[in-house]
């Protein structure tokens, strides 16, 4: 962007600029723009210009119109990538035709679970199912699939590809195989009944692993009867209550809350059976094999590597962590000293409470959402050379008022991008933290121009008050960071075709980038620039930063190992078919990784949820977790606000999107090629007494 233009933006936002009510502080515009409340003027002239600026989307009507002209198109794009010649060109339509429909649904994806109004959401629902109904009659369309076998099956065609279109064509092709293609008719339309059917399972457990259960009120003490809500004569029970200070009330959450249900335990049962057939059926020896083609770690053994390796490593501080409870439980009640799993996540946290006074009252007053933004704001800068900058969105261009738009800008590149901030807590908004690519970055070859990214991230804020600006704990301060990681991510990515954009890669990839801006959190030199407190202006004092920092080893094992057991759990469940029942694998797997005994008629693994949507990866967020503290120690620890890193970041990892080998990015970035062992070293090393996320000594 020229200076020129950056002068207009400063320009134009400077209405921003204010006070915040008794407050020493003047806020950036970005930093204004979060710490006040919105009070946007309704101008009738105003032309309502749809949702995202998609002039289509300002009614509820505007989906199937949205929804009749991408299939339109998508007939125009089948046709040519049906009839062009093998090479680039081919790859290019099939990337026009995914950025066609994905424009559609992953828009409708977001507006189906976050608008307020119904009647949206119901639009949205509508084209969600006729895009992928569509989606998946392409999977099965022979006549596409064999346009691209021709092109990689040429040697000759394929030697001349350069690496991100060969890599795109194979993503391409790997889809089509996974949904049978590649057999003979009869087969073809067994995978097809299958993906069917999974479809139908997978919803049936989603919903169940989320339905409360129920018991008779007079089976539960009277006393506790407040602590759980009421439905007539039954107490409903909706989750574990794992942060109650009451034994009992835990105790009770747990055996109802996960006490077996037969028609759930068939569905998951049926699934992970079709799961196996599937896999088995379109050429892997499981669906493990298949689910993790492609990713870090490439097969379920180095994933059983890895977890077994780091169970052993973390196995005397485990058992420490565990012993440290034992005798917090004794302490607050000796008539019951036996720990049990209900008792892990409310000890580690008394003992945390205990070791380091970390109440988040404390530290909300200096993390206000203006001055963490304002923090991120001069991290990017520093790091990328690249600014957040606050627009006013257009009359129907937001779902909501307190909705705040970011335009991402680079210093010399210009404009990257679109950040939709949905931080505030409403009515029938997901309390959830997550990120929504809405639009993929692509390079237009028909307009050759870039296709900007378009990214929201929602999160479940308490809204500003007339006396003070919304106030952050730490979790939620690192929560934001997190998520801006995979925003970034999104807007630092140039690749050149939509498929594999952001983050679209693969899993145990696409948590490092926002793992690591976990790091820079909970980093003193970082925090120093933002944390100040509303009213006074004081800093936040760097005592404060390294308890919060110390604070999370404590019982780091034994949580770390409780992850563990659940990606192991995982694992298993998606190997060869077991001839025993889910309850029967989940008893042994507790036993062998975890170590807190299994209680009688529960069936934990009923309230998985990310079997579905991270059946055999859920190690990933563990693997991301040890690259991102490598990528930390080795690259940021000693400064964290190096701009030379920064680019070099950029450059090795968050350009490519899925365009490249995962465990190439990384080596890149470390210059080396990590190993298994480091990875687990790295994951166990952060536990160590003596390792802090910043370098107190480093300039002694």
């Amino acid at each position: 962007m020229s200076s020129f233009k950056r002068l207009f933006y400063l320009v134009k936002h400077r209405h921003l600029w204010t006070h915040v009510r008794r407050s020493v502080t003047t806020w950036s515009p970005v930093g204004a723009a979060f710490n006040t409340k919105t009070h946007r003027r309704l101008n009738l002239l105003d032309k309502n210009g749809g949702l995202f600026g998609v002039p289509e989307l300002n009614s509820p009507a505007g989906f199937q119109v949205a929804t009749k002209a991408a299939l339109r198109n998508t007939e125009r794009l089948l046709e040519k990538a049906c009839s062009c010649p093998p090479g680039v060109e081919t790859v290019e339509s099939f990337d026009q035709l995914s950025d066609g429909l994905c424009k559609v649904a992953d828009l409708a994806d977001f507006v189906k679970v976050a608008h307020p109004d119904q009647e949206f959401r119901e639009a949205a629902e509508r084209t969600c199912i006729e895009i992928g109904t569509v989606v998946e009659k392409l999977n099965t369309n022979v006549e596409l699939c064999q346009s691209l076998k021709k092109l990689l099956d040429n040697p000759e065609i394929v030697a001349q590809l350069d690496p991100d279109t060969r890599r795109v064509a194979e993503l391409f092709l790997f889809d089509f195989e996974i949904s049978g293609i590649h057999l003979d008719d009869k087969l073809r339309k067994e995978a097809v009944a299958l993906h069917v059917k999974l479809l139908d399972l997978n919803n049936e457990f989603l919903a169940g692993s989320h339905m409360p259960n129920r018991i008779a009120r007079s089976v539960i003490p009277e006393h506790l009867h407040l602590q759980f809500a009421s439905e007539g004569s039954f107490i409903q029970v909706g989750g574990l209550h794992a942060d109650s200070p009451d034994d009992l009330v835990r105790e009770i959450a747990y055996r109802i809350y996960l006490y077996p249900n037969a028609d759930l335990m068939e569905c998951l049962e049926e699934l992970l059976k079709c799961r196996y057939k599937l896999a088995k059926l379109v050429g892997y020896e499981s669906y493990g094999h298949r689910a993790l083609k492609g990713t870090m770690a490439k097969t379920p053994e180095t994933v059983m590597s890895f977890l077994q390796l780091l169970t052993d490593k973390l196995a005397d501080r485990t058992d420490k962590d565990f012993k440290m409870m034992r005798n917090m439980k004794k302490k607050l009640n000796p008539r019951n000293s036996e720990l049990m799993p209900w008792d892990h996540p409310f000890l580690s946290g008394v003992l945390r409470a205990e070791r380091y006074n970390i109440e988040p009252s404390l530290y909300s007053p200096y993390l206000s959402l203006g001055a963490c933004m304002e923090g991120l704001n001069n991290l990017f800068s520093e790091l990328y050379g690249v600014s957040l900058m606050s627009e006013p969105p257009s009359a129907g261009e937001v779902w909501s008022e307190d909705v705040r738009k970011l335009a991402v800008v680079h210093e010399t590149e210009g404009l990257l991008g679109y950040i939709y901030c949905d931080f505030f807590v409403r009515p029938d908004k997901p309390h959830q933290d997550c990120h929504f690519t809405i639009r993929g970055g692509r390079w237009c070859q028909e307009t050759g121009q870039y296709q900007l990214p378009v990214v929201v991230l929602m999160l479940s804020l308490p809204h500003p008050t007339k006396s003070a600006p919304t106030l952050l704990t730490p979790g939620m301060m690192e929560n934001l960071f997190h998520e801006m990681g995979h925003a970034m991510h999104s807007m630092l990515g140039r690749t050149r075709y939509q498929h594999v954009t952001g983050t679209r890669c693969a899993t145990d990839f696409a948590e490092v980038p926002s793992i690591l801006m976990e790091y820079f959190a909970t980093d003193y030199r970082v925090i120093s620039q933002f944390a100040r407190h509303y009213e006074t202006g004081q800093p936040l004092p760097e005592s404060m930063v390294a308890r919060l920092c110390e604070s999370k080893k404590v019982c780091g094992a034994a949580d770390t190992q409780l992850q563990i057991f659940y990606a192991v759990l995982d694992q298993i469940y998606h190997s060869q078919p077991q001839d025993r029942s889910t309850t029967d694998i989940l008893k042994e797997m507790q036993q062998k990784f975890y170590g807190l005994p299994y209680t009688t008629n529960t069936a934990w693994q009923l309230r998985f949820s990310h079997l579905i949507g991270y059946g055999a990866k859920y190690y990933s967020y563990l693997m991301s977790r040890a690259v991102a503290s490598m990528v930390w120690r080795q690259c940021f620890a000693q400064d964290p606000l190096n701009r030379d890193m920064g680019e070099r970041y950029r450059r090795e990892m968050l350009a490519h999107g899925g365009a490249k080998e995962p465990m190439l990015m990384v080596e890149g970035m470390l210059q080396r090629q990590p190993t298994i062992e480091e990875f687990v070293d790295a994951l166990v090393s952060e536990l160590n007494p003596n390792f802090e996320t910043f370098i107190m000594d480093s300039e002694s």
